[in-house]
């Protein structure tokens, strides 16, 4: 501290307060040794960080002499921050899945083994070497190839699907003929679900509501900004049938090629160009002829005749004789039937107990979720006038409603902790002027982060603001001490006989405390730094948290070399003049801790071996406490993923599904219900109809945990199939570690599907036993029946068909061809040709189906080819250009991180892997352990910076090791936030002991620097009273200090795991305990060390 002509007459100290006598007694030391103009040992010290000393010189000298200037600055700084706050798009977590791009092909009825070798190996190989590229994943089934390309973090999204497309231009060329262009899905993120609409109706089809669907809400809703695509579950999709049965044709003389070449002729369009008269030209229109299966049933497809069966109209390879002139036309509907009727489902939607369809709307990437959410519902009530008797819910999945619940939690708990931390000020400062001050570091911090945060792109989520929470108490730090040492040095001013000029007074002071303040802000920022420098999940997830808090850190540093000394100049001078002495709860305190700290220093190695017990006390609990990635999150909307044994249809999983819509509804608290079965079209889901998804939504009013406990009675009792009852960020951040949704994977490589599928089972036999295990189950990769259809060549040839031929004629048959589209109030249907119903019911008439033949003669398929039933693949999953296979579980009842332990350790000794044939753990626990090692690795990189740093500051290693001493303590501390959160240590509290480092550290280095300016301001001071008084001096900025920050977490504390408070609640529980621990032993235990450790005080000269 440094004071100039510092004389008050000895006569007028008697009347003082001790305090005030302490002061004047320092004052006129100081002032005695204070002559010459040299460098100061700040100056030095700050000149240690570059040219740091003068540019804060010229910073905050500058702040004073245009203070009014820095104050408006500081109030416009304010307003734009509220105004841009406004616009500062909104989510509940930040992106925390690494760009995906995703190519889906179809392949109609090519099986799934085929698909892979034809399809996903050669897109497999062209996208490999793509830039950036982390992972390629890959599903085969029948029919269906999906390719999944997972880039690195921070790759832009835009251009690796211009690398993608690019790749998939050459590759498409060599795909089958059968298989249709490769879709690059829409750019979608982990989070990209933000809406599920259920449609349902008592008057209207599925397959009326899907054609209001498919043209008209589905492109309003695609018109919507952010919105990226409309998945629907549940289409009945609408087509004009002409339904063909051999035995008919085959009465009528006519051929299968023959129909479809009528019904293409009769449903095409074509241009009918223009005519060009004198003064005008005139397009030429041909007018659809068919509207209706009516209209189409009457096209004519030959004749019948007295003495021949048929003359066709059409070309025909064999053309009959024709013996008399035709008589009757032979229409289309006298061979077939004709009708309005839906193509076989992929998929199905139960919504409240009734069939219906399922919209899910996508947002892109970068969209607001809160903004495409309220876009959408206005929409749809917009759109209701048009849906007729078509009821529609937007509640079934609406995670908007846990963003609003989670952000006004937060939003509250900073609300609350700022009126602690004012309350906090004004009992301390005792000065509503010194209150102020110091609080106004809280919005323009606060807002400063923010701010630069949304011009990065950056949303506000509840990371960032759990940032923000935990900078709340420590954004006034600075402040604080700046204004405590001000006002201290005012009252010691305005009690001197010439009493300097108060511009001076607050100059000097600022600048006595800008090298500890500086550097101790350095310190918390390194010691958060290792936070910003995680990757992965961990990374995507606490990166943005770490981010705004050092944002705000920075910005209150800024803000205490600026705007506090100019304020402090506008308001405080008055003050000083009229109180000089500490407010009467500082005065309480210092009183108290007086008594305290010298029964400390007196039994100081019992003080020590009390701490060193306590300490080991701390650490002896650690190899009870267990390990998860991230806590369990209290969402209100649910999905259950239902998955039946491969191979059964969607009207065996439809009943299952209507039973448990039932069953569930019937549950208090359960507000709605939707499911969707297989898939849909251009969906992001790539399963079978054995797979489904259910939806519940439970009410915000009932009881949580005894709702939930109803659902997951209900869900236990379908024990015939696999099910699990997830939040959708629990699931979805599962998805992202592993690709699928359970918490643990021993995912087994190898290149043959038998070999695959018997390791797994010994694995699974391993895993069973071990206690904690629920879920267990082998990926479903197994054989299910297909049917073969093995072409006979050398009976073929004797009828003149070739397999092409062969394979064209039972499409047809069995699965429909469409030959053309018919148009109806700008809406768009297929027209197929298709056999009849009895093909697609009963495998066994398929050997009697009879194909045409060049020679007009119709023979049975079994004539031609074996039809047989072989087993083959349902799904084919690839991963690094290598099949896999998945053994998946769950945990109950014990940590995640012992049983994942078990798991590896008895893998790794009992199962024998083959030559080519390796495993690989993933799930949460890998993901945590890689996550802790990192957090380690890189927060020991941080204290050894922050050991240089202290020592270019100290200049003395023994006190740099008393500040790291204090340390441990302060951190085992925090282990009783762990015990009281549950004993589990979660990625938050992790982080939570991080930032305890930073504060225990920062406060350390309050102590010891002043410890340092007393002993040099003052060489004569005994070292015991060196130890008392500058402790003393320095327990109101320390309290100050850790209630601010204790306080501004509280809120966190008290509420428990509200929504969005699930991460946040083990952070602040570790934060408090172990800023309690820190504040105990910065005020109790490092005295004691100092006393004995420190290097004794010597006269040193102080310059101004």
């Amino acid at each position: 501290m440094v004071l100039r002509n510092c004389s008050v007459p000895n006569s007028e100290r008697a009347n003082e307060h001790p305090t005030t006598q302490r002061w004047l007694a320092a004052a006129t030391k100081v002032s005695q040794r204070i002559k010459s103009p040299a460098e100061s040992a700040t100056t030095r010290r700050l000149a240690l960080l570059g040219n740091g000393g003068g540019s804060m010189n010229w910073l905050i000298r500058t702040s004073l002499q245009f203070r009014l200037l820095i104050i408006v600055l500081a109030i416009a700084l304010i307003v734009v921050g509220v105004r841009t706050s406004d616009s500062v798009p909104l989510d509940v977590f930040p992106e925390f899945a690494p760009p995906l791009v995703e190519i889906q092909t179809e392949a109609p009825g090519i099986a799934t083994e085929d698909v892979e070798s034809l399809i996903t190996v050669p897109i497999e190989n062209a996208v490999n070497g793509i830039p950036f590229v982390q992972t390629v994943r890959s599903k085969s089934v029948l029919g269906l190839s999906s390719v999944r390309l997972i880039f690195e973090s921070g790759t832009d999204l835009l251009i690796a699907r211009q690398l993608v497309q690019e790749r998939l231009a050459l590759v498409s060329q060599q795909l089958p003929m059968v298989a249709k262009p490769p879709v690059i899905l829409p750019p979608l993120s982990s989070l990209s679900r933000c809406l599920k609409i259920g449609l349902w109706s008592d008057t209207q089809s599925q397959m009326d509501m899907t054609v209001l669907t498919r043209w008209t809400i589905r492109p309003r809703l695609m018109s919507i900004a952010g919105v990226a695509n409309i998945a629907v579950w549940g289409e009945k999709e609408p087509q004009l049938q002409v339904i063909v049965e051999p035995d008919r044709l085959r009465a009528s003389g006519i051929t299968l090629d023959a129909v479809l070449q009528t019904v293409r002729d009769a449903t095409a369009v074509g241009a009918g160009g223009f005519v060009d008269t004198a003064n005008q030209r005139l397009a030429l229109r041909h007018v659809p002829a068919v509207y209706t299966p009516e209209q189409l049933g009457e096209i004519v497809i030959g004749f019948r005749t007295a003495t021949s069966p048929a003359a066709t109209a059409t070309t025909s390879p064999t053309p009959t004789r024709v013996t008399a002139l035709p008589t009757t036309p032979l229409r289309i509907k006298d061979v077939a039937e004709v009708s309005y009727d839906y193509a076989p489902p992929i998929g199905n939607a139960i919504i409240n107990s009734r069939a219906g369809l399922l919209l899910i709307v996508e947002k892109q990437p970068w969209a607001n979720t809160l903004d495409v959410t309220k876009n959408v519902e206005k929409a749809m009530a917009e759109l209701k006038p048009a849906m007729g008797e078509v009821e529609y819910d937007t509640t079934i999945f609406r995670p908007a409603t846990f963003i609003e619940r989670a952000l006004a939690n937060l939003g509250h708990s900073m609300l609350v902790g700022c009126v602690l931390v004012v309350i906090v000020l004004l009992l301390f400062l005792f000065d509503w002027r010194c209150a102020i001050i110091s609080a106004t570091a809280i919005p323009l911090s606060l807002l400063a982060a923010v701010m630069v945060l949304y011009w990065r792109g950056g949303t506000v989520n509840t990371m960032v603001l759990a940032g923000l929470v935990i900078a709340l108490g420590e954004v006034v730090d600075d402040a604080i001490i700046d204004v405590e040492n001000i006002m201290r040095r005012l009252r010691l001013n305005a009690l001197l006989e010439k009493p300097r000029s108060t511009f001076e007074v607050v100059f000097d002071a600022s600048m006595e405390v800008r090298s500890a303040v500086v550097y101790a802000t350095v310190i918390v920022v390194l010691a958060f730094l290792p936070v910003f420098f995680l990757t992965g999940l961990a990374g995507a997830f606490f990166r943005p948290l770490a981010a705004a808090y050092i944002l705000a850190i920075l910005a209150s540093l800024l803000v205490a070399l600026t705007v506090t000394p100019a304020m402090s100049l506008i308001l405080l001078p008055k003050s000083a003049q009229r109180r000089s002495v500490d407010g009467p709860l500082v005065r309480l305190f210092k009183s108290l801790y007086r008594t305290i700290l010298g029964i400390t220093v007196r039994l100081k190695w019992g003080t020590l071996a009390v701490a060193a017990l306590i300490f080991l006390s701390l650490v002896s609990i650690i190899p009870g406490l267990g390990e998860q990635l991230m806590p369990k999150f209290r969402e209100t909307d649910f999905l259950m993923h239902w998955v039946e044994k491969p191979g059964i249809g969607i009207d065996a999983m439809d009943r299952i599904t209507l039973r448990a819509s039932e069953e569930l509804m019937g549950v208090d608290g359960v507000r709605n219900f939707g499911s969707h079965i297989g898939r849909a079209t251009v969906a992001d889901e790539v399963v079978g109809p054995n797979f489904t998804e259910l939806w519940i939504s439970i009410d915000d009013d009932k009881d949580y945990d005894t709702t939930v406990n109803k659902v997951q009675a209900i869900v236990d009792g379908y024990p015939g199939l696999y099910r699990d009852l997830l939040t959708y960020l629990t699931e979805r951040i599962k998805e992202v570690l592993t690709g699928t949704s359970a918490s643990i994977v021993v995912r087994v490589y190898g290149p043959d599907l038998d070999q695959l599928r018997s390791t797994a089972a010994e694995i699974e036999a391993l895993i069973k036993p071990i206690a904690g295990v629920t879920t267990l189950k082998i990926e479903p990769q197994v054989l299910v029946p297909q049917i073969a259809i093995d072409l006979r060549v050398d009976a073929a040839s004797e009828f003149g068909l070739t397999p092409g031929m062969l394979m064209q004629s039972v499409n047809t048959l069995v699965n429909g061809t469409q030959v053309g589209e018919m148009y109806r109030d700008q809406a768009i249907f297929p027209v197929v040709v298709r056999g009849n119903d009895n093909l697609l019911t009963d495998w066994a008439t398929l050997g009697n189906m009879m194909i045409d033949t060049p020679s007009g003669a119709q023979v049975p398929l079994k004539s031609l080819a074996s039809v047989t039933i072989v087993p083959a693949p349902n799904e084919i999953k690839r991963e690094g250009a290598s099949r896999r296979l998945d053994v998946t579980c769950n945990v109950e009842g014990r940590d995640l991180a012992s049983v994942a332990t078990d798991i590896e350790a008895a893998v790794r000794e009992g199962v024998s892997f083959k030559t080519g044939y390796h495993p690989e753990f993933l799930g949460e626990y890998a993901e945590a352990k890689a996550s802790r090692q990192r957090l380690l690795l890189l927060s020991l990189g941080s204290i050894l910076a922050i050991t240089v740093i202290l020592y270019i500051d100290f200049e003395s290693w023994r006190l740099v090791l008393l500040i790291l001493l204090a340390l441990p303590l302060a951190l085992a501390s925090g282990l009783l936030g762990v015990v009281i959160s549950g004993g589990i240590i979660s990625l938050g509290s992790l982080v939570g002991f991080v930032t305890v480092l930073g504060i225990a550290a920062r406060n350390a280095i309050m102590l010891i620097s002043h410890y340092r300016h007393l002993a040099a301001e003052e060489p004569d001071i005994t070292h015991r009273e060196l130890i008392m008084r500058g402790a003393e001096e320095r327990l109101s900025p320390i309290l100050m200090t850790a209630l601010t920050t204790g306080l501004a977490l509280l809120p966190l504390v008290i509420t428990g795991e509200l929504p969005g408070q699930e991460i946040e609640h083990p952070m602040a529980l570790v934060i408090l305990t172990g800023l309690v621990g820190a504040t105990l032993v910065n005020l109790l235990v490092l005295p004691v060390m100092y006393g004995l450790f420190a290097p004794r005080p010597r006269t040193v000269p102080i310059d101004a």
